[in-house]
């Protein structure tokens, strides 16, 4: 399962950039012969929003998120993994906190019309409840992950992990 949804989300995150980029260049290229499409740059937005949050789930899935881990690093396993635990209970609160309050303006913004496209503002805007509901997931997948395994952390990748690190 784990596999097919990682090559959906790089499938569906491909597209969206190439249809960015394909729009963005044909609305150049519009503009160059005085015919401009007003409603690329809005379409190109909306996409890219959705391209971030898709990307931000599959490289936490990923442990591809950067970090510096100069201190932690440092600490025997056990301590890092805990400390790892402790940090994934604050962005779990955050990502509670950024779906709720994306809901709610996602729900103020439902009448609006997102510039010149004449698409509803809340496709925009619903990106971001989702994408944290998405995050969280994929978050609470690597906790799982960590809480089951003696070699696994939640936001470090196992070849991350120094050689001889006290377990």
């Amino acid at each position: 399962m784990g596999k097919i949804l990682d090559q959906a989300e790089f499938l569906i995150g491909a597209a969206l950039l190439a249809i960015i980029t394909g729009l963005v260049f044909i609305a150049a290229v519009m503009r160059f012969f005085g015919v401009p499409l007003i409603w690329s740059v809005d379409m190109a937005q909306l996409l890219f929003i959705w391209v971030c949050f898709l990307g931000a789930a599959r490289a936490m899935r990923r442990h591809a998120h950067l970090g510096v881990d100069l201190l932690v690093a440092l600490l025997p396993f056990r301590a890092r993994r805990a400390l790892e635990l402790a940090l994934a209970a604050i962005v779990f609160a955050f990502l509670a906190l950024l779906a709720w309050q994306g809901w709610r303006l996602t729900m103020m913004n439902t009448a609006r019309v997102f510039g010149d496209s004449g698409l509803p503002y809340w496709l925009v805007t619903v990106a971001v409840p989702v994408g944290a509901i998405h995050l969280a997931i994929a978050l609470a997948a690597n906790v799982v992950r960590a809480l089951r395994s003696d070699t696994a952390l939640v936001f470090t990748r196992p070849d991350d992990i120094v050689e001889g690190q006290e377990l």
